[in-house]
């Protein structure tokens, strides 16, 4: 598995270096910029080494993006919509732009020191939902440990202002329509395999050390109030 792992990687990591190059030919002031997340070098339980080369596969997913976008407008704008290269483009475009996405929220919602206050609106929710943040924990967990590879995201419905953890396969499959993404945890191989071997338990629990709650919770919080239409 390892070795299928390496090669998977070797090969993400020559495509980030191509769709990097076609970025510096192609930017422009639409394009999309890579956040820098480098602050949480040292900053949480999980290595630096792995967190360094994570922040090169999701510069990847930032330049794959662009450039999708760039060559789909060019197919369009002349006269080429209707062709099978359009439409393969297209059907590429949510898969690249959701890892790019799901890892800004996956980066931004780690470096942090404290455990979700009792008194926050999120651990309320929590509560009114799980039961108990306990049960609510071990269901968020239970969800990372499924077989395969993908993303665990605590999502806000508004349209019953509840929480429900949801499996995501890979990137773009599995999302629920309307939902605000409140947390996600990253368990693709690699996300935790350079430091945690097979052991993704460990990686989910170094996760949970260091998750930023106040990220978090000011998303509920932000979602929570700025109400939706009915559906």
């Amino acid at each position: 598995m390892r070795k299928n792992f390496y090669m998977l990687l070797i090969g993400i990591m020559t495509l980030t270096q191509l769709s990097a190059q076609n970025a510096k030919r192609t930017k422009n002031q639409n394009s999309y910029i890579a956040k820098d997340f480098s602050y949480l070098l040292g900053l949480t339980k999980l290595d630096d080494s792995l967190l360094k080369m994570h922040f090169k596969l999701y510069h990847g997913y930032v330049n794959n993006t662009n450039y999708l976008i760039q060559e789909i407008s060019k197919l369009a704008n002349s006269g080429k919509a209707l062709t099978y290269e359009f439409g393969a483009l297209k059907r590429r475009l949510g898969w690249e732009f959701d890892g790019m996405r799901l890892h800004e929220l996956y980066f931004s919602n780690m470096g942090g020191k404290t455990t979700l206050s009792k008194g926050a609106p999120l651990y309320k929710s929590i509560v009114k939902y799980f039961g108990s943040y306990e049960n609510w924990e071990n269901d968020f967990k239970a969800t990372g440990k499924i077989r395969g590879i993908g993303w665990v995201v605590l999502y806000f419905d508004p349209a019953q202002s509840r929480l429900i953890n949801v499996w995501i396969n890979e990137h773009d499959l599995g999302h629920l329509a309307t939902g605000d993404i409140i947390l996600v945890m990253d368990v693709w191989e690699h996300a935790y395999l350079t430091q945690f071997g097979l052991d993704r338990g460990a990686y989910i629990n170094t996760f949970f050390d260091s998750i930023n709650w106040d990220v978090a919770n000011r998303r509920y919080i932000q979602y929570r109030n700025i109400g939706h239409p009915a559906y």
